[in-house]
């Protein structure tokens, strides 16, 4: 549980010392305004992580954020029992469509979902689906899915005062303990920061595990796992991964010396514009505001600060520099063979615009994409499919380094070369 005292030393710390604390209200205020102004788009599916961080922000337009909700309800909620039907895979989907209803105070067990001509609450249908997961890492030693949508399950559960199975948070302590919560070969900081959040949560709600001492290890283990991650500039891996660590570390007691260089680091990508993507946003503003998914427990939406409004004025419309700059895009497939493209492209093109560009104008090279709650994201290259069933995924580099932002969002400045390689995870 955060405690009052950690509470006011994060908040005292960011105002004392430091020459650009007192703007930092409206820094956030103005942050809080981008991702309310991502709400109005119905272009994609609703996004319940926006949601959620929009219902735990300080200032409020409880209108749009009705609105929002009730799209989630309708949209989002068909889109998982579309998922159910097709035998996909739905946990993290399902878990932050709780969290979305649990942070506006909804009751919970007025929704349900209709599978196999059954109806059930999501609470209910949640519990299953982790009982799945749970059995698959017994037989397979890893979920269905992956650790981070495990331990949002656990973490959904758990805010919303349902008990958790002794074996179903066994089987994520043991993950931590056993180093396998990752990303490819690399430890991954968004999966820990997750599990210390729902492992957490077990503790501070009092629900029965194996071994409470073992549960405590976990939590060391996280935390120092996540400091260890940090980098000289504050980020903990890197800037799209430093949000949801800073809310672990909060939400796990950290002293303000632990954590205060990273929410500089925020503070400083946010002066900067780093976050355009509704989903990073939606993982930074909670750290921020000094809040956790945690605080969702306690969420009672009452005299609420509805002042948060839009400018009327729209957004000025980008336009793409007339210089050209060369890309180099090499296609790796699953089998090891590669095919190396060549083309040149607008100045600032995202990514997207480029492979699509690329697609047009050169044969033997296409490809096709998913939504996302990210974005859109790559399916499918030169029809080859790396897909999730398979444990597999395109991993895009720059030059050498690991992109961490969505197609959509990164923008091709400089020459460069794009590495696409079909990946097992």
């Amino acid at each position: 549980m955060i405690t009052l005292v950690i509470v006011s030393a994060l908040l005292l710390t960011l105002a004392a010392g430091k020459p650009c604390a007192s703007d930092h209200e409206a820094l956030l205020f103005s942050f809080n305004k981008q991702l309310l102004q991502s709400v109005d788009t119905q272009e994609t599916l609703p996004n319940p992580s926006v949601h959620i961080a929009l219902r735990l922000s300080t200032h409020h337009n409880l209108a749009k954020e009705s609105e929002h909700l009730n799209r989630i309800k309708a949209e989002f909620h068909d889109g998982i029992e579309k998922s159910l039907r097709n035998n996909e895979l739905v946990v993290g989907h399902l878990a932050l469509y709780i969290l979305a209803l649990k942070s506006s105070c909804h009751d919970l067990e007025s929704v349900h979902l209709t599978h196999n001509e059954m109806k059930e609450s999501l609470l209910i249908h949640l519990k299953k689906e982790m009982e799945e997961e749970k059995q698959n890492i017994a037989f397979s030693h890893r979920p269905k899915t992956n650790y981070y949508q495990y331990s949002l399950g656990i973490l959904a559960l758990c805010v919303s005062g349902v008990r958790v199975s002794t074996h179903v948070s066994q089987k994520l302590i043991h993950a931590v303990e056993h180093r396998q919560l990752k990303h490819g070969e690399s430890l991954c900081v968004d999966s820990h920061a997750v599990a210390g959040m729902a492992l957490q949560c077990l503790k501070d709600e009092g629900i029965a595990v194996k071994d409470n001492a073992e549960l405590d290890r976990a939590l060391a283990t996280i935390k120092q796992r996540l400091l260890d991650s940090k980098r000289d500039d504050g980020h903990m891996e890197n800037e799209f991964s430093t949000g949801l660590a800073v809310q672990a570390l909060i939400a796990m007691g950290s002293q303000m010396e632990e954590c205060g260089s990273a929410m500089e680091a925020l503070r400083a990508d946010l002066k900067k514009g780093t976050y355009h993507n509704p989903m990073a946003i939606s993982q930074v503003l909670p750290a921020l505001h000094q809040r956790t998914y945690l605080h969702l427990k306690s969420q009672e939406c009452r005299n609420e600060n509805d002042t948060l409004t839009l400018d009327a004025d729209s957004p000025a419309e980008v336009l793409l520099s007339h210089r050209q700059v060369s890309l180099q895009v090499e296609v790796i497939r699953s089998s090891g063979a590669s095919s190396v493209f060549s083309i040149h492209v607008p100045r600032g093109s995202s990514l997207f615009e480029a492979l699509n560009l690329l697609q047009d104008k050169q044969t033997g090279f296409t490809f096709n994409t998913e939504d996302s709650l990210w974005g859109a994201f790559l399916s499918v290259v030169n029809e080859e499919r790396a897909r999730q069933t398979d444990r597999r995924y395109w991993h895009i580099s720059s030059d050498g380094t690991s992109l961490t932002q969505g197609i959509k969002d990164y923008k091709i400045d400089l020459a460069q070369k794009i590495t696409i390689k079909n990946t097992g995870y």
